[in-house]
């Protein structure tokens, strides 16, 4: 733990360092069976997912206000609401009638996106949940509830991948930005990888060997495309698991859309010489740092989203890309403006338009997070990427 780390975040409770210390006595364990080096991507796989451990498999409040990170959904129900309505236009383009979503949170977006789909007469025979964290899952099970039974009943949980494609819409609000990466390092010598060791006293840290080959035709793959190649002592992030989880999701899809909701920017952007640092980020209590090694198994380490790793491993499966956008392009496209209340209190109109601002303004979410449209047998053109077209930038 940095200093400046370690000042700037809230002490923990004892459970909580309790907890933290059986998950990186877990990861020590790893480190020592793999001769005292642990690549990166195995530390956040553990760090997070590790079962019963780690931070989304461990039962702590991670969404919202009281949480440590806030998503669009949870900020607001304007922005399912506009997803329900590019729902709907899929499901209608493709006499689709089920809906996918992959980790779903606290279940709020799931909760508005049937509220809305119910409003426009649209609703899916069937909104699947396919959710890792038990925790989670019966947070989600309490929500859904509440709902009106017609609504509740339509809500199936899965703990795999369906066995049988669906015919519809699959959505993935920030999951692929949680998925476990690989780090690097240009070096005079040569790419290096970056793993973790444990010191002495130990604390986490990092060491750089030699990247294997795996990892040097990945980067070599990605610079070939860049205007100039990554330059000494540049460091990143690159996310292998992202073009398989595409391939995984394409195997759900029988007809229909994949919606990814995530922070990132095509390759170009990416990896350009002024982002020497990478996008690592992790959350705890509301606050962003960038040290992984801190709080481990009680705060969400992530990486930005390599959107052109997404669109070619769509082509590569069978899928077309079908839009990609900023967050803010979406919103006016699938009509945010036509969800305000003309007869609401000055009060509830006042907080529409602060969570409006929030969710399309460039220094907010709007420019940052992107949403990208992956689809199979969709012949109409999506009214949420009609305000902007970037899939020339991938």
């Amino acid at each position: 733990m940095t200093a400046s780390t370690s000042s700037r975040l809230p002490s923990l409770s004892g459970e909580e360092a309790q907890h933290s210390r059986a998950v990186r006595a877990l990861i020590q364990e790893r480190i020592r069976a793999h001769g005292g080096w642990l690549d990166f991507e195995v530390f956040m796989d553990l760090a997070l997912y590790a079962p019963g451990l780690g931070y989304y498999s461990a039962g702590t409040a991670k969404l919202g206000s009281g949480g440590d990170f806030v998503t669009a959904p949870e900020l607001s129900n304007i922005f399912s609401a506009c997803v329900a309505r590019q729902c709907a236009e899929i499901l209608a383009a493709t006499s689709g009638s089920e809906i996918l979503e992959f980790g779903a949170g606290t279940a709020r977006m799931a909760e508005a996106v049937l509220e809305q789909l119910a409003r426009l007469d649209a609703l899916p025979e069937r909104y699947f949940i396919l959710e890792v964290s038990a925790d989670l899952k019966a947070r989600q099970q309490e929500r859904i509830a509440r709902l009106p039974p017609a609504l509740a009943a339509r809500v199936v949980w899965l703990d795999t991948w369906p066995v049988r494609p669906i015919r519809g819409v699959l959505l993935a609000n920030e999951i692929l930005d949680a998925l476990p990466c690989r780090r690097f390092a240009v070096r005079a010598s040569g790419l290096h990888a970056v793993g973790v060791v444990t010191a002495a006293d130990g604390t986490f840290s990092e060491l750089e060997r030699p990247a294997d080959a795996m990892l040097r035709e990945e980067v070599a793959a990605i610079v070939e495309g860049l205007p100039e190649p990554l330059a000494p002592g540049y460091r990143s992030e690159i996310c292998p698991r992202a073009g398989a989880w595409v391939a995984g999701a394409a195997q759900c899809l029988a007809r229909g859309a994949l919606l990814i909701f995530d922070y990132g920017l095509p390759r170009a952007h990416y990896y350009h010489p002024e982002r020497h640092e990478g996008t690592l980020r992790c959350h705890f209590r509301q606050l962003a740092h960038d040290d992984p090694y801190v709080n481990v198994g009680l705060q969400d380490i992530t990486a930005w989203v390599d959107f052109t790793r997404l669109g070619r491993a769509a082509d590569g499966c069978g899928l077309d890309v079908l839009g990609f956008c900023t967050q803010a392009a979406f919103l006016l496209g699938t009509g945010i403006d036509a969800l305000a209340d003309p007869d609401a209190d000055a009060l509830s109109r006042a907080r529409w338009a602060s969570e409006a601002r929030q969710l399309l303004l460039p220094g907010e979410m709007g420019e940052a997070f992107k949403v990208m449209a992956l689809g199979r047998g969709v012949d109409t053109p999506l009214r949420g990427f009609a305000y902007q077209d970037l899939r020339y930038s991938l």
